[in-house]
Parts: C-alpha cells; sequence; structure tokens
C-alpha cells in the first residue's frame, strides 16, 4: 500500500503533520539568492503561481535551501525515518545555517510518498500548515528537493 504521509516544521509558527530531507550569514547581513536549479527551478512556476494567485509576492529559488533540503531527504532516506529533527539532533534552522544561508525566519515541509514534485506540493497546498508556510509574507527564498520518495521544501528570509 502506498504510504502517503504529509508533515511540517516551522521555527518560527507550529502546526501539526498529517499521513496521506559550514559557513554562516551573520545575523543582519544581507543575503543574495543563490539560483538553484533542478527540482526547485522546475517547481518555481507552480509555487510562484499559487502565491499570486493568493496575493503574495513570488519566491526566488536558492540553491542554498535547495541543499540544505537535499541533504535532510538523503539522510532521512539513508538512515530511514521521517521527521523534522535529523538523527543528528538538527532543526531545520540548524541545516540551513550549515549550508551559509543565515536567516530570521526559516520552515521546511516533507511528505513521503507522492509520485511527483507536483503531487507533493498540491498535498501541501490542501494541508492548513504547509499551506501557511508556503503563503508566508516573510518567506522570500525557497528550496525543494527529493530523495527516493521523500520531499522536502525549505522557505527562508536570510538576516533581518
Amino acid at each position: 500500500m502506498l504510504r502517503l504521509i504529509l508533515c511540517l516544521s516551522v521555527v518560527a509558527l507550529s502546526a501539526g503533520c498529517i499521513r496521506s530531507g559550514k559557513s554562516v550569514t551573520p545575523r543582519g547581513a544581507a543575503a543574495i539568492a543563490q539560483p538553484a536549479g533542478g527540482l526547485s527551478a522546475s517547481i518555481a512556476p507552480e509555487l510562484n503561481a499559487f502565491r499570486v494567485a493568493n496575493g503574495k509576492a513570488p519566491l526566488v529559488a536558492d540553491a542554498r535551501l535547495a541543499r540544505a533540503a537535499q541533504a535532510h531527504g538523503d539522510d532521512m532516506v539513508a538512515q530511514g525515518y521521517f521527521s523534522h529533527t535529523g538523527k543528528d539532533g538538527s532543526s531545520v534552522g540548524d541545516r540551513v545555517k550549515r549550508v551559509g544561508y543565515g536567516f530570521c525566519f526559516v520552515a521546511e515541509n516533507i511528505a513521503q510518498g507522492q509520485k511527483g514534485a507536483l503531487k507533493a506540493l498540491a498535498g501541501w497546498q490542501q494541508s492548513e500548515g504547509h499551506r501557511k508556510n508556503m503563503l508566508s509574507p516573510h518567506a522570500m527564498h525557497f528550496g525543494m528537493a527529493q530523495s527516493g520518495d521523500m520531499w522536502v521544501m525549505v522557505l527562508a528570509k536570510p538576516g533581518c
């Protein structure tokens, strides 16, 4: 049976889960978005259409956030778990700092079992907490990754 799981974590917000991935920019310093290719670039039009349709500014894909998402997804697959807390005890904020993104807002959506990035995105749009993350007025950048049947999206705002 196909296992579908959606869950989210937010440093600044909290929400529940439903079933169905080292230099640091100093706080307050302006981080410059690094263009992300791959999955982040391919999902950006759908994510931004969703945001614009809901009165929010588009997000910019950021390679650092995509790397943080990929690392967490890869770790979950390799170690056989599904959680916002890494096996090393890390939070999404810790993982984002590890890839050199200093933040004042960060959120993470994770999913498992969806057949494609658009299905993961659609599932998150239907979940109140995940939707809130994707429509956050605080988010400026995002990165998304796939590892096996795991999907990870990280949304963030630099500095502050």
